[in-house]
Order: C-alpha cells, then sequence, then structure tokens
C-alpha cells in the first residue's frame, strides 16, 4: 500500500457504484453490498472523506450517457478525488474511450485507483499497461456476453419460443406458447377492431368510428398481473400497433425493428425503427398460435394501409380524400408511370401529371379536366355494379343493424365486467370491521364507484337497446331497396358524398393509365379483378367548362340581337325553355355578359330598317290585312319569312312585300272580308 500517499488521503475517496439493469438493481442484491462496503474499505485504508457516487444504478456502461460516471471525472479534474475505488474494472467503465478518458485523467491529477485486486496509479507505465489491459478484458468481455446472448434469442426466436412480451389479446400458456386471453370482453374487442377496419378500409376513419361510438379498447398496464388490462379511449397508436401485429395472424415475428447507431455530442445513441416491409423481418412463422383473423387477411391490411400513405410509396394510391374529384390516386400517367395529382381551380378539379415538370424542369407530362373523365369511369363503374344494386341493400340493412348489435355487445360485457367488480367490492367492505373506519371508509368510497360505474352502463346499455329497436321503419327499408335497384339514382342522391362514391370506386378500380392522344384522353382500366378496360374521352377544348353556355344558345342570341334588346331577348329564351349554363332563368344582365364574353353587338333602333327588314304588324299594315292573315301566309308559304326561335319574331323582308303573288293573296284575303253593317252595334261593357 505504499502507493497510498498523504496527498492521497488529504483529498477523498470515491466509491463507483454501478448496475447495468434495473432488475440487477432489485434482485441482485449481493454485488450492491460488495460495492458500497468499499467505503468502508476506504476508510480502513486511512481516507476521513468518503463519497459514493450511485447516480449509475440501473445503466450500462457500454457507452450509454451516464450521469454519474460524468460526475466522477469532473471531481478528478477539480482535484478533489485521491482514489477511485470500485470493484472491478467492468464497474467503472465497458468501452475504451471511457476506461482511457479516465485513465488519463487520474494520471494527469495524481489519483489512483483501488479494486478488490489491489491499488493502481495510472500516472506509472507498469500500472498504466495493466489497468489499459484489464480495460480490454473488460472491453471483451461485454461484447462476448452481448454475442452470446443475442445468438441465444435468436435461436430460441427461430424456434418461434422467444416471448420478451406478449400483445394484449393474449396470455402466456407455459413458457414458450402463447394463447388467446380467455376474457371474452378482451377478444371481442380485438375482433371488433378488424371488422371495422375491412368495412372502412382506413385506421383513422376506424378510429373515429370508436371514439364516436365511445367504445374502449384494453391497453396492457404495468404492476399486478391480475390487474393487466385497462380499457381505455382508443387513440391511432393503438389502432395501428393491432392492425399491423402479425400475432393477431396467428404468425410469430422477431427481428420487426431495426438497430442503427449514430454519434450525437460525441456519444453513442441507438435508433429503433419498425421495419414497414414485414417480408424482410428475421423470423416470421405463419400459422404457430390461434389467431383473431386468417393470415390472408393480415397480408391483405398490409397492403391496404401501405397504399392508404400518400406520398410515401410510388406505386401507393393514398387514402380517400376530401374533394369533388373522384379519381384521385387511382390515375397513373402512361408516359412516365408517376401518379397524378389534382389541382381545384374555382371549384373545377383538374388532373395532371408533374414529375418531369419536379424532377426534371421540364413541361407537365399530361394535363386534363377532371369533370368528363370523372362522368365516364362512374358510368362504368355502374354498369358492372347494377346487378349487385339489390344486395348490397340488403348488405347495407344487414350492416347497419349488425354495427348496432356490436355496440350493444360490447356494453353488455362492460357491465357484466363492471358488475363483478362492485360485488368484488361489497364483498371487501362486508368482511372489513365497520369500526376501523380509515378502511371501511376506502372500501365504501371504492364499491360506491363501481356502482356508479353499473349504473352509467345500464344507461348506455338500455338506450343502445332502444335505438336498435327501431333501426329501419319499414317505409326505410323499402327506399333502400329502390335504391338498390335504381344504383343511379342512389349515385346522384343529394346524400351520397364524394368521399363515398371514391370508396365505391375504389372498391372494383386498382389503378387508371392514362395519355393524352390528340383531342381525346385514352384510359386503360384496371379493375381489381385483374381485367382491363379501354376507354376513349373527348378532351374538352381550351375554355370550356361545365360552367360554357352552350352554342346553340350563343348563336340564338347572336341572331336575337340584331331584331330586340336584352330583356325582350330573356323572355324569348324563357320562353323556349333555355337556362343558362348554371340552370338559370335568363336576365338582361345575363344577356348582356353572354354578349361581351362572345363579341355580340347591341341592338341599335332602326338597325332592322336599314337591312329591310321587318316583323308581322310591319306587312300587315302595307298589306291591309290582319296579322293572323300574314301568319297564315306564312304558314302556307306564300309568303317567305324566318324565325330564329319558337317564340321569336318572324322576320319578312321588304322585297318580299313587293311581289306581285304576295299582293294578289293579299287581295284574295281582303275580299273574303263580310261586308260592313251600319246598324250592328258593339254591346255595352259590363
Amino acid at each position: 500500500m505504499t502507493k497510498i500517499s498523504a496527498d492521497h488521503l488529504a483529498r477523498s475517496a470515491v466509491v463507483y457504484v454501478r448496475q447495468s439493469t434495473a432488475e440487477q438493481v432489485a434482485h441482485n442484491l449481493e454485488s450492491q453490498r460488495r460495492q458500497y462496503g468499499l467505503a468502508d474499505r476506504a476508510r480502513l485504508l486511512g481516507w476521513q472523506a468518503v463519497e459514493v457516487i450511485d447516480d449509475d444504478l440501473g445503466r450500462s456502461a457500454g457507452g450509454i450517457r451516464r450521469p454519474g460516471f460524468e460526475r466522477l471525472l469532473a471531481a478528478i479534474c477539480e482535484g478533489r478525488v485521491g482514489a477511485v475505488m470500485s470493484v472491478e474494472a467492468s464497474r467503472l467503465a465497458r468501452n475504451g474511450r471511457d476506461w482511457h478518458t479516465l485513465l488519463e485523467f487520474c494520471g494527469l491529477v495524481g489519483t489512483i485507483i483501488v479494486d478488490e485486486d489491489g491499488v493502481y496509479d495510472p500516472a506509472s507505465p507498469n500500472d498504466r499497461l495493466l489497468l489499459g489491459m484489464k480495460g480490454t478484458m473488460s472491453e471483451m468481455e461485454l461484447s462476448i456476453f452481448r454475442q452470446r446472448s443475442i445468438e441465444a434469442m435468436k435461436q430460441k426466436a427461430r424456434r418461434g419460443e422467444l416471448f420478451l412480451t406478449v400483445a394484449v389479446g393474449y396470455v402466456k400458456a407455459g413458457r414458450d406458447l402463447i394463447e388467446k386471453d380467455p376474457d371474452r370482453r378482451v377478444q371481442e374487442a380485438i375482433t371488433l377492431v378488424f371488422r371495422r377496419f375491412a368495412e372502412l378500409q382506413s385506421i383513422r376513419q376506424a378510429l373515429v368510428w370508436f371514439r364516436q361510438e365511445k367504445i374502449p379498447l384494453p391497453v396492457l398496464t404495468v404492476g399486478d398481473p391480475a390487474e393487466r388490462i385497462a380499457w381505455k379511449a382508443p387513440v391511432y397508436s393503438t389502432m395501428h400497433h393491432i392492425l399491423t401485429n402479425p400475432v393477431y395472424a396467428g404468425g410469430y415475428a422477431f427481428g420487426r425493428r431495426t438497430m442503427r447507431v449514430v454519434i450525437e455530442n460525441g456519444r453513442k445513441h441507438v435508433l429503433r425503427s419498425m421495419q414497414r416491409d414485414w417480408k424482410s423481418w428475421d423470423v416470421l412463422i405463419p400459422d404457430y398460435h390461434e389467431s383473431y383473423i386468417p393470415w390472408v387477411d393480415f397480408e391483405r391490411n398490409q397492403t391496404l394501409i401501405a397504399d392508404n400513405a400518400n406520398g410515401k410509396r410510388f406505386m401507393s394510391r393514398g387514402a380517400v380524400r376530401r374533394g369533388e374529384a373522384l379519381l384521385v390516386g387511382l390515375f397513373r400517367c402512361a408516359r412516365c408511370g408517376r401518379k397524378l395529382r389534382v389541382r381545384y381551380s374555382d371549384g373545377a378539379a383538374r388532373y395532371q401529371c408533374v414529375g418531369a415538370f419536379t424532377h426534371l424542369a421540364a413541361a407537365r407530362c399530361i394535363s386534363f379536366s377532371g369533370m368528363r373523365t370523372d362522368r365516364m369511369v362512374a358510368q362504368e363503374v355502374l354498369e358492372r355494379l347494377q346487378p349487385l344494386g339489390v344486395e348490397a341493400a340488403l348488405a347495407a340493412i344487414d350492416a347497419r343493424s349488425h354495427r348496432r348489435s356490436e355496440k350493444q355487445g360490447q356494453l353488455a360485457f362492460a357491465l357484466q365486467q363492471a358488475r363483478y367488480e362492485a360485488a368484488r367490492a361489497q364483498r371487501q367492505y362486508d368482511v372489513a370491521d365497520p369500526d376501523n373506519r380509515l378502511v371501511a371508509g376506502e372500501l365504501e368510497r371504492r364499491w360506491n364507484e363501481r356502482l356508479v360505474v353499473v349504473r352509467s352502463l345500464e344507461a348506455e346499455l338500455a338506450q343502445a337497446s332502444a335505438e336498435q329497436a327501431d333501426v329501419l321503419t319499414i317505409g326505410d327499408r323499402d327506399r333502400l331497396m329502390m335504391l338498390g335497384r335504381d344504383l343511379a339514382r342512389a349515385w346522384e342522391s343529394p346524400s351520397t358524398t364524394p368521399e363515398t362514391r371514391k370508396k365505391i370506386i375504389r372498391t372494383v378500380i386498382s389503378e387508371i393509365i392514362v395519355d393524352v392522344v390528340g383531342d381525346s384522353l385514352d384510359l386503360v382500366i384496371h379493375w381489381q379483378g385483374g381485367d382491363h378496360t379501354r376507354l376513349g374521352v373527348k378532351k374538352n377544348k381550351f375554355g370550356h367548362t361545365r360552367w360554357v353556355t352552350d352554342t346553340d344558345i350563343v348563336e340564338l342570341v347572336r341572331a336575337l340581337a340584331r331584331h330586340m334588346p336584352d330583356h325582350a331577348i330573356a323572355m324569348v329564351l324563357n320562353r323556349s325553355g333555355k337556362t343558362t349554363s348554371h340552370g338559370h332563368s335568363w336576365t338582361r344582365g345575363s344577356v348582356c355578359f353572354l354578349r361581351h364574353q362572345n363579341d355580340i353587338a347591341n341592338h341599335r333602333p332602326g338597325e332592322r330598317a336599314e337591312r329591310g327588314e321587318t316583323t308581322i304588324n310591319e306587312p300587315a299594315a302595307i298589306l291591309d290585312v290582319s296579322t293572323s292573315t300574314v301568319r297564315r301566309l306564312i304558314a302556307e308559304r306564300a309568303l317567305s319569312a324566318s324565325q330564329p326561335c319558337k317564340g321569336a319574331p318572324w322576320i319578312i323582308s321588304q322585297a318580299e312585300l313587293a311581289r306581285e303573288t304576295v299582293r294578289r293573296e293579299a287581295n284574295i284575303r281582303r275580299s273574303r272580308r263580310p261586308p260592313s253593317d251600319d246598324r250592328q252595334q258593339n254591346l255595352p261593357h259590363l
């Protein structure tokens, strides 16, 4: 012990205590006693000031941040430490960086290192060599232990016998097997998650339904194994874990997470992430234990979840989103293979491929309006689904009633469990000494809380039963069946949302390859069953949208504007049953706007006379006949006239009135008039 000098004793001795895991801290108590016992040894060696640093209990020494070790290094650098005491080198460090840093600092300030084998001076070359070998052996020992344990775990996992944790819905049956949780409420809740996802095709939509219906899901808790299950309102991570965990499909999986080591602030940092591709896991044994869903359903769910991710994969369609466009995520460019995006402008959807525009700074591959395309593809879908309309209506009726019964079943299970817990609380209260109010009062409070839960669940169950009784009236059922027989009517119903239409289309269509060829669109529809349909759709001309006035109406206004003002044109159009592009009746303002859009000049007084044209009133005066006679002459083709549309004025040329045949016909009509009788009197007006 000649290495211990008065200078060392004048400073304090630091006892460094560490254990690698929390389990060792809780159960390996003998190791703790040995390490804490070094404080007595330090006093026997002559130190009066002894400090114990045990901040790193439950922390590994393999490079993870250790606040206790950092405290030790800081005290050494300040010159306050005369000796560092530890059971062995592995307690101080398990990696060369930390170990040699400690030796360097101790050698600089004259601090010795003491373990159960002896006293070492890091400033001495021989002791430094021996300490270096101890550190190397400690680091090598940790690597060997870690390699052995990892290989043993992998070997056990290859046999399907390694269960570090058990997912909710399962319990251990022995050391190497698991089976379904015997609690029927837990089983039904897990099964309900898969049923809702199969119906709604979206994790978020399934979560929204559970939250709206206020149906809790089981989660694992830390604590008493008898109360390992807690019921909570679901969150997205809970739903996602259940739907992506292969254990519920009866599969045993190991190596689902990847591990990557990075250096942050000079220290090792381990990053763990979930591998999305389940085919790349280390171990995957299908049909290993009892399942909640078949393995084929699990594969379909994973494909659907990956396909719902917007912008995550090159071939993914993305989830159904808001907007009027029905084919979002289904279109794929025939030129570059990228998915088309949709852009809305003034409520109108337009599909466009921005792949070349974004990546190559080139022009967009294709771009087209979605109005006509959506309508044509929807017609193709309805033609194929029309024979299944009645079956879909019946399925909707069954699904609605089944949904209510599912909620009622969950409430029944919850009520049964609440009654059990209330009965148990009552039994605990009954066996307690009533005079011991400290205990009896607490048990009474717990019993009352359980009874409140029972009453609340009974009220919810009664309400659900009342709703179950009037799910669909006979009239509602008849209307639903009528819509099933006329699927197009159901499709155009105002109550049918764009989201519903998109889900129907995605049910039967996988994707659509589209290309612009001339003034038309070439579509290849890939149906879910593997069939393909080629469809040609005429493109709208530039500036032509659903709100463009028909060409025949524009030409009609052009003709009418040469004979009458705007307010008269509006009356003629309304009498003819013509409407604006938005389906409204015509007004003076709308006619004026249409003229300005199409460069149609306004009517001028006297314009008709300049062209030598008249209407019916003027020929009647010139020929000295009635307007009815003029109309009959026109009907008998004795007088040539034109009319832009029904209800518009007849246009007659003045040259036509000068023809001899027209005047002769007018004279004949006049000669047929009965002679006037001066004795005839008019009846007085009443």
